[in-house]
């Protein structure tokens, strides 16, 4: 039997995909919705328009939710009451994982046994919860981490919360007991295996993917008209949530130098931030305001709340580079959509950021996060003849990255979990 035969015998009918402190419904770029929820999204309608269903259980937020949702054909969201609707923030989900469970495991009672192919969990909460379905349905699980406490705790920016002990042993916990462990890049399957003692044969290295439908280059003009930024002008942007870990405050310093050295004078420069307050950065969410004016620039700064559809492409569209400047990142979904819209990115050399930009061919990486270093980078990417070039070159990177390749990886790797489950379960009863 070939390979193809084996993947297409054990592919899953439906996957329980578990995502415990946000939903895929909620709109990315603030509170705790982010990158992971765009990748749960893309990949499901794809899954299920390749024949497996989908059902992903998410903690109710709100007594107005309904228990469950399509949010595509073939793909269902439940809402699982778990502790109060409003006013938990990640750090007290713990305390509500044996809720969230015992919500799991009703619902699948509700239908005959073997409803489940497989478990996929998001993030170490929501790996704890598929590590007992496991268990309980006899199923393999696929766990991706999206980050890693280890990983984050020795890259902390400046006033950040370390992440707590508990995750850490969380996060260990889910990595023995996963049956096959989703890294983002190979960087990242290396730090599973040095950090948390992965067995490589047990990693799957999938890169997380772009629409190439909805990211596409088109007419700056007009998205800077719809945005309301002068034609003229030299816009930095930059997109996500507004909080230590993802340093918007190196773009404003980087933005200050910009115009202290004359590399690009005040009257002409935009940056626009799209994104709201989250994490630690919900503690003092007017700060980045505040360092705005305190630097002089809060004329030349705009902030927007996080955009969808048509108005985050248009925010692509109209920027001359997007930054990324975050202290760590697992890949970056920011990069890879900026960069199929034809805008160049300048981002930080960490985490998975060097796979997601190709550095002096798509946009440029950055050692550090000191402000000098990045208004260099900065100036060099907005020169009309390096833009040009840049610009072209984001594209055609772009485009080695899409949901269906996601996709299609992440089913190959769910057909060969399951393979692995079922001959260990033989192996044992022989």
């Amino acid at each position: 039997m070939t390979v193809d035969s084996l993947v297409h015998l054990h592919r899953p009918r439906r996957v329980a995909v578990l995502s415990v402190h946000t939903s895929p419904l909620e709109q990315p770029g603030t509170g705790d919705a982010g990158g992971m929820n765009v990748y749960i999204t893309q990949t499901a309608r794809r899954m299920a328009q390749r024949g497996t269903a989908v059902e992903v259980f998410t903690r109710a937020t709100s007594s107005d939710l309904p228990p469950v949702a399509e949010l595509a054909p073939g793909v269902l969201v439940r809402h699982v009451h778990a502790g109060p609707f409003e006013g938990l923030d990640r750090s007290e989900l713990p305390s509500q994982l044996c809720a969230f469970t015992a919500g799991v495991l009703r619902a699948e009672a509700r239908h005959e046994p073997g409803h489940y192919d497989l478990v996929h969990s998001h993030y170490w909460l929501s790996g704890q919860v598929g590590w007992l379905a496991r268990e309980r349905w006899g199923v393999p699980l696929v766990h991706t981490a999206h980050t890693l406490a280890k990983v984050k705790n020795a890259a902390l920016a400046e006033g950040d919360t370390p992440e707590p002990r508990v995750r850490e042993i969380g996060e260990q916990q889910v990595v023995d007991a996963a049956d096959q462990l989703i890294a983002n890049t190979g960087v990242e399957a290396v730090q599973l295996a040095g950090l948390y003692g992965a067995e490589p044969d047990r990693v799957r290295t999938v890169s997380p993917g772009v629409d190439l439908d909805v990211f596409t280059p088109g007419d700056t003009a007009a998205a800077r008209a719809l945005l309301d930024v002068p034609r003229d002008a030299v816009v930095l942007a930059f997109v996500g949530r507004i909080q230590p870990l993802k340093a918007p405050d190196v773009l404003l310093r980087a933005a200050a130098r910009l115009i202290a050295d004359g590399a690009v004078p005040r009257e002409r420069l935009v940056v626009l931030v799209a994104g709201g307050p989250s994490g630690t950065g919900l503690e003092e969410p007017a700060s980045l305001q505040k360092l705005a004016a305190d630097l002089g620039i809060a004329d030349v700064v705009r902030f927007v709340p996080p955009q969808a559809g048509e108005r985050l492409v248009a925010v692509y569209r109209a920027a001359d580079v997007v930054a990324v400047p975050s202290h760590n990142e697992s890949f970056g979904l920011v990069a890879l959509e900026a960069q199929a819209c034809g805008t160049p990115v300048v981002a930080a050399r960490v985490g998975g950021l060097p796979v997601a930009v190709a550095d002096g061919v798509s946009g440029l990486l950055v050692d550090g996060h000191e402000p000098g270093p990045w208004a260099d980078a900065l100036a060099s990417a907005v020169r009309p003849a390096t833009r040009v070039r840049l610009a072209a070159g984001a594209v055609a990177h772009a485009a080695r990255f899409s949901w269906e390749r996601t996709t299609d990886a992440l089913l190959a790797g769910y057909a060969g979990a399951r393979l692995a489950f079922h001959r260990e379960l033989e192996e044992v009863a022989s």
